[in-house]
């Protein structure tokens, strides 16, 4: 029987170009995959995250535009609460490899660590413990801060409404020295990777606040947890 020469021409063709269709799927995935590690090893390199500063870090002069200075040392806050205003600052290290640009805070004038026999000022919803505010509800902040991969550096906030509810409790946690929260809001220098950190600062019997981190949320990516 005569050979069929131009089917097997054809089915010679088919293979040929299935075996090269199946060699640029595999190389397309593998230069995909390639480039996803490169792209989350320049973001890891642009991730800030923020923390506490160090108890030993020197302490840092915060001009409000008032004018009105605050002084903050390291592992510790500062407020002041007056009838204009209610003065916050806070010394914060960023421990990330990448600058940190602070967007916004929002503050609760109590603490929201959700432990169990936590002693709160007014009972909490589980997601107010566990999750942050609505972004919208973020105040922004009134200058630029960036604070340095690996170094030290301050939050700063103002309330200047007493007209408002916040500004009252605010006022009357301070002067009672209770333990207040802020979740703090910030991306890196290209403004992505966006992230809250919660922290808590808590009135010492020295007449210190001290400060401590308590969560952190991703808002562009996943989460950490």
């Amino acid at each position: 029987m005569a050979a069929d020469w131009v089917t097997i021409s054809a089915l010679a063709t088919a293979g040929g170009t299935l075996v090269l269709a199946t060699a640029t799927f595999a190389s397309v995935r593998s230069a995909n995959r390639a480039a996803r590690a490169a792209e989350r090893s320049l973001l890891a390199g642009l991730r800030p995250v923020l923390s506490t500063s160090r108890m030993d870090d020197g302490s840092q002069k915060v001009l409000f535009a008032d004018p009105h200075w605050l002084v903050v040392e390291g592992g510790r806050g500062a407020a002041e609460a007056t009838d204009e205003a209610i003065f916050l600052a806070m010394s914060v290290r960023n421990v990330g490899s990448g600058m940190a640009v602070l967007h916004g805070w929002h503050f609760m004038s109590e603490s929201v660590l959700g432990t169990t026999g936590e002693a709160l000022t007014h009972a909490l919803s589980e997601a107010a413990r566990t999750t942050h505010a609505p972004l919208d509800q973020f105040r922004r902040q009134s200058r630029d801060i960036y604070i340095p991969p690996n170094d030290l550096g301050f939050w700063q906030g103002a309330l200047r409404d007493p007209d408002e509810a916040e500004f009252a409790s605010a006022r009357e946690a301070i002067e009672a020295r209770r333990a207040v929260t802020l979740d703090l809001l910030y991306g890196d220098l290209e403004g992505g990777q966006r992230a809250v950190t919660r922290f808590t600062l808590v009135p010492s019997q020295q007449g210190h606040w001290l400060a401590s981190a308590s969560r952190h949320w991703n808002i562009d990516r996943d989460n950490p947890r």
